[in-house]
């Protein structure tokens, strides 16, 4: 068990675990307060970028050499997860977004996060922004998934390519 918080961010006072929910969780005890760290799952976005027949990945500049990834990035409030994902193709890429279609929805317990990956048809020049170091353009037929993350939508997307169902 972990968690970011030793005291309460709303009264200072030390947390405890507690069992709430069916989860240990960290919980403050002061009189009139509550605070429970609830420690849920970050809503991410991934994009996997079709543009020219190809899929983009993308080398993150603090990933080792030969590290591709899908486009990927957080859900902002009040953001709807399929316009963040054209957001970040727009902010990391600079492409635009012509249809955004949902891939589905992975657990990513490494991260601590929450994958809503979208297939991204994209169109545009392609101009990296600062976080990213380089990218790929791979036929869709040479895509290989990885285990992981991300990996796990492009297995699915491959698969619902394949069976005529995706685009």
């Amino acid at each position: 068990m972990s968690s970011d918080y030793s005291f309460c961010p709303r009264c200072a006072a030390p947390l405890a675990w507690l069992e709430l929910a069916g989860l240990p969780r960290r919980a403050c005890l002061a009189a009139n307060c509550g605070f429970v760290h609830w420690d849920n799952p970050t809503p991410v976005v991934a994009a996997l970028v079709e543009w020219r027949g190809s899929i983009v990945l993308a080398r993150n500049q603090a990933w080792a050499e030969g590290t591709f990834g899908l486009i990927a990035g957080f859900l902002e409030r009040g953001e709807e997860p399929a316009d963040a994902a054209a957001r970040e193709v727009k902010e990391e890429l600079n492409l635009a977004a012509s249809a955004v279609t949902l891939i589905g929805a992975y657990a990513f317990p490494r991260k601590h996060e929450l994958i809503l990956a979208y297939h991204v048809a994209a169109t545009g020049e392609i101009a990296l922004n600062e976080e990213l170091a380089e990218y790929r353009c791979i036929a869709p037929d040479r895509l290989k998934p990885w285990d992981f993350g991300t990996g796990l939508a492009v297995r699915d997307w491959l698969a619902q390519t394949r069976s005529g169902a995706g685009s």
